[in-house]
């Protein structure tokens, strides 16, 4: 939840090498480059699939480490990724930008404030390899403050669709409205405050230009997950619930981040021809009571099922 309240990832699609400082109230941050740039928004992904693979051991009883160690091409499949040669070779990068990237904060974690300095991640290697150079397993160690976080279960559930968001800065403003609008109806927030908060570097026109065309594109799209935005003539910016977002007492809730195998939407839409497939994705989430024992299959007689019952749409 810290690096959601707080801009600890660049917003920037090339190598930033700035020192950056950001202060909110008794809050400090001040995020340090290595050779290889700060490690992005979208770097972001690997330590949420990490988290994520954590918090299902915890809700499942077992013993946590710091250490996670995963397939690549499940990583580039659940963030929605290509898992062609340049997917393997930007997931390098992205461990570089992790590892390289220093923070120090007095943020508190695990309810104890202290002042810290450390990398995302402690280290990172490719446990196996192919014979073309593309990784097979990697295995990551959390820093001791994110590894606090978790086990403090510091965190919170992303809807699935936040991995299609390409643009870095829609990915950072639903961030926010994730942590600040959670189930409440609605969460306002002026312009220039945003943008502090977003650790947006650009200038206060150029961050209004930026907001306004993602407001327009999800009034015409609703592409933003579980909010919709839209920005007032007082340059106020208010996020307002889709409802979208699960109570935690749901079962199907205490598997975070757990997504369904991408391949499975083609099969979607074969059995459901004409049909969303991601509305119907979370129609069928809302009306779950229980965790299936294979998601992608009951996913798939749902699907078939509001077909059969209702035809095209």
């Amino acid at each position: 939840m810290a690096s959601m309240e707080h801009p600890i990832f660049s917003l920037s699609t090339k190598p930033d090498h700035h020192t950056r400082r950001y202060e909110h109230g008794s809050v400090f941050i001040e995020i340090a480059p290595s050779a290889h740039g700060l490690a992005t928004v979208h770097d972001r992904d690997i330590l949420i699939y990490c988290i994520s693979q954590l918090m299902a051991s915890l809700n499942d009883g077992k013993p946590l480490s710091s250490v996670v160690r995963f397939k690549a091409h499940d990583l580039l499949r659940a963030t929605n990724r290509v898992t062609s040669g340049e997917g393997y070779a930007a997931l390098k990068s992205a461990l570089e930008r992790l590892r390289g990237t220093q923070i120090s904060t007095n943020i508190v974690t695990g309810g104890s404030e202290t002042f810290e300095v450390f990398g995302l991640i402690e280290r990172a290697k490719v446990v196996r390899e192919t014979r073309e150079g593309r990784m097979q397993e990697v295995e990551i160690k959390l820093s001791d403050w994110v590894f606090n976080a978790i086990q403090h279960q510091e965190v919170l559930t992303l809807h699935r669709d936040y991995f299609r968001l390409r643009k870095p800065l829609e990915r950072r403003m639903y961030e926010l409205a994730r942590k600040h609008c959670g189930k409440k109806n609605e969460w306002k927030i002026s312009l220039p405050l945003l943008q502090h908060k977003c650790g947006s570097c650009s200038t206060e026109k150029e961050f209004r230009r930026l907001v306004s065309n993602i407001v327009e594109e999800d009034g015409k799209f609703s592409h933003m997950p579980d909010y919709s935005v839209a920005l007032d003539d007082s340059d106020m910016v208010i996020f307002r619930s889709r409802g979208s977002v699960a109570s935690p007492e749901l079962p199907f809730e205490q598997i975070p981040l757990r997504g369904l195998d991408p391949e499975v939407y083609n099969d979607a839409r074969i059995v459901a021809p004409g049909w969303d497939v991601y509305h119907l994705e979370r129609e069928w989430r809302e009306w779950l009571t229980e965790t299936p024992r294979n998601p992608e299959a009951a996913f798939i007689g749902f699907c078939k099922k509001r077909f059969e019952r209702n035809g095209r749409p």
